[in-house]
């Protein structure tokens, strides 16, 4: 099995699309509100990662895209795995590689945002090192500019972990 962390290229978006919408829906189905979830169609996805591509980061396994980052400063916007790819190691992989770039940006923290219901995703960051650093609330784009305050915790990587 090959493996590979590379920066994302055009060719990547429509794969990265469907990781991204269907992950979404996995981890905030039932904790988004509807007013959210309207906005979080396929489609809804693809100015998006297309706005992005040129921070994101795919975990590449036997030629086939099993996960991608996002980045945004000093923060981890988005993580995400294929399901078929998940319980793999390829997420630790993924964040370990996000964390180690923003530090290479020049940033001593590394932190990103977790939806406050998305317990699944919060135990992960945990055993991967992550703390939480407390919770705030983030604006979640919806069409057109708007946006929707969507209740998460900070989760930071300090040095050492």
């Amino acid at each position: 099995m090959s493996e590979l962390i590379r920066p994302a290229v055009a060719a990547d978006a429509e794969r990265i699309v469907d990781i991204w919408a269907a992950g979404w829906r996995d981890g905030h189905l039932a904790d988004a509100p509807p007013e959210l979830l309207a906005h979080r169609t396929r489609e809804a996805f693809v100015p998006r990662v297309a706005a992005a591509l040129d921070r994101t980061r795919v975990a590449e396994i036997d030629g086939a895209i099993a996960g991608f980052t996002m980045l945004h400063g000093d923060e981890v916007d988005q993580v995400y795995v294929d399901a078929a790819f998940r319980g793999s190691g390829v997420a630790s992989r993924l964040l370990r590689d996000a964390a180690e770039q923003v530090r290479a940006d020049g940033h001593a923290v590394p932190w990103l945002a977790v939806a406050v219901g998305n317990a699944r995703a919060r135990r992960f960051y945990e055993r991967e090192g992550w703390t939480d650093a407390g919770g705030f609330s983030y604006d979640a784009e919806i069409g057109e500019g708007g946006s929707l305050p969507f209740p998460c915790r900070r989760m930071e990587l300090r040095e050492g972990a």
